[in-house]
């Protein structure tokens, strides 16, 4: 699918780590894309299997086309539903044009990080 990471959320917020456009909301709220600024197209996913909730739980924040920035709140989740289910919130950053751009880990993990962090760096190939 692509290169990136997993982060596995404290509470029940997904905050952007871009500055880009929204480009596609899933209708159940458990998934979104955006492209950055600079042309990298990102695939946020949370939870694994979260898509048979069919939306419960989920809240977004904004929708397909709005300009995000860095830090900015895109989906609330409720953890206590997700894991109620028998499913896990661990959720996959994915950069999705990896034709064009390579990712570079930051920084040590497992570790606690703060949102707006840096966790990652696209490289255009």
């Amino acid at each position: 699918m692509g290169q990136g990471l997993v982060i596995e959320p404290s509470q029940g917020e997904l905050t952007s780590p871009v500055n880009g456009t929204v480009t596609v909301l899933f209708p159940t709220k458990h998934a979104i894309g955006i492209v950055s600024d600079e042309g990298v197209e990102l695939l946020i996913h949370i939870g694994m299997d979260t898509v048979g909730l069919d939306g419960k739980g989920f809240e977004s924040l904004v929708v397909q086309g709005d300009h995000v920035i860095v830090g900015q709140q895109l989906i609330r989740f409720d953890m206590d539903v997700i894991k109620a289910a028998g499913l896990v919130t661990e959720t996959p950053v994915i950069i999705t044009n990896q034709d064009a751009y390579t990712a570079t880990i930051t920084g040590t993990y497992p570790t606690t990080i703060q949102a707006g962090a840096s966790l990652m760096v696209a490289t255009r190939i």
